[in-house]
């Protein structure tokens, strides 16, 4: 929280304590004095550990290094040191409330808020409140308690007892969620961040790369039902057939799973893959049907919450047929009549994380303006058969960086053998 004057961009500005703790005087005064026991000064006194901000404080840190809302009260009081403007002890806010400046503002400097919370559940609640999606971090030995946290938390970083900054290449690729994020959402410092700036065309060669089993008895039925109604060319449905294969084989290898390539002795690094929440499936009158068919598979494939979204009125045989195959599959996907002022609307409302189109070329203005408005990506990158670039338009990255060690001692992984895999 206050390394680095607590201005890194991961750094903890809201503390969220069980009601237990919240109420401990003796965690209280300990967390206090760590506080105030830190050596705040000049960046070039080698004891100093809190050095001066990279400008005086103004705007929404300004207002939280000095001024109260209701129900609150310094715990530490910060205060601006020597003569300089950037040079401030850190202070600690005790009784943040739900829905308050200190709550639901990202405050990069040396001001940590404390609120206090029911149970796990609760303060996972009062963590999404704020919007943001950064990095978030749990202290539990309980383990069930770890597993249910990194299961329902939303954050591009997630940290188990340890911090939550200084994130490592590779080991911890960085990016966050919700307003913490502007783009696909793939990580600086993964396997996946270089393709977010590249262009890609399919070959003949990498079409049918890991092509095999489709591996989800309805999309080989629909993909019998395409073949005996003909609904696609013969080479266009053969390419349909490679691409729910090599879905499939991404899913099986890389998406589907989670992989720790570190294997450190008491951590664990996991790079793991989250379907996108809602998307979208825009239907243009120019889009052909391996492109309408091929972004159902994926969107099937990675587990999305989709809907086909067409104009009013659009002679798309493909979509109508589309919606008769698909009956069987439920909830997992539906369709929508919208104009495109309706997908505006739909888009500033929050009702959909991702757009998935099949050419830039026909996204409308009005479209492409509300997303700029709210900061929702747009993907439109041509419909690829390759599952291994295909399918990180329908998926978000988390990494989970878990200490398991407790000072040094690995307790019941003590046995366990950790080696770097090839």
């Amino acid at each position: 929280a206050i390394g680095h004057a607590g201005q890194k961009c991961s750094a903890t500005s809201l503390l969220i304590l069980e009601q237990e703790v919240y109420e401990d005087d003796a965690f209280r005064r300990a967390l206090c004095d760590a506080v105030e026991s830190l050596p705040v000064g000049s960046a070039w006194d080698l004891r100093t550990v809190v050095g001066p901000l990279i400008r005086p404080p103004r705007g929404a840190l300004e207002r939280g290094l000095k001024e109260l809302e209701a129900g609150e009260s310094w715990a530490v009081r910060p205060r601006r040191l020597q003569a300089s403007p950037c040079l401030w002890s850190p202070g600690i806010k005790w009784g943040v409330a739900p829905g308050s400046m200190t709550h639901t503002t990202e405050l990069f400097g040396p001001v940590l808020g404390v609120m206090g919370v029911r149970d796990l559940d609760e303060a996972i609640d009062r963590v999404h409140e704020t919007g943001y999606g950064l990095t978030s971090g749990l202290h539990s030995l309980d383990d069930r308690e770890q597993e249910h946290w990194a299961r329902r938390v939303r954050a591009g970083n997630l940290y188990v007892n340890r911090g939550t900054t200084g994130a490592i290449v590779l080991r911890q690729p960085f990016g966050g969620m919700a307003r913490s994020a502007v783009g696909p959402g793939l990580k600086a410092g993964g396997p996946n961040y270089v393709a977010s700036l590249m262009r890609f065309r399919e070959v003949e060669a990498s079409v049918g790369r890991g092509a095999g089993s489709v591996g989800d008895e309805r999309v080989a039925a629909l993909l019998e039902e395409l073949a005996t109604r003909r609904v696609l060319e013969p080479e266009a449905l053969a390419r349909l057939r490679h691409a729910a294969a090599s879905y499939a084989y991404a899913m099986a290898e890389e998406f589907g799973r989670e992989h720790d390539g570190f294997r450190l002795v008491g951590q664990d690094n996991l790079r793991r893959y989250l379907p996108v929440g809602a998307l979208r499936i825009r239907v243009h009158p120019e889009d052909d049907a391996f492109e309408l068919f091929a972004r159902v598979l994926a969107a099937r494939a990675t587990r999305c919450a989709v809907t086909v979204s067409a104009p009013p009125g659009t002679l798309h045989r493909e979509v109508d047929l589309l919606h008769d195959l698909t009956e069987s599959w439920a909830a997992a996907i539906e369709f929508v009549e919208e104009s495109d002022e309706d997908l505006a609307a739909v888009v500033r409302e929050g009702q959909t994380e991702r757009v998935r189109y099949a050419d830039p070329a026909r996204v409308a203005a009005v479209v492409r303006r509300a997303a700029a408005e709210v900061g929702l990506h747009l993907a439109t990158a041509p419909v690829l058969a390759v599952g291994r670039i295909e399918l990180l338009h329908y998926l978000r990255e988390q990494s989970l960086c878990v200490d398991y060690h407790r000072y040094g001692n690995l307790g019941a992984r003590a046995d366990e053998p950790r080696a770097p895999v090839a």
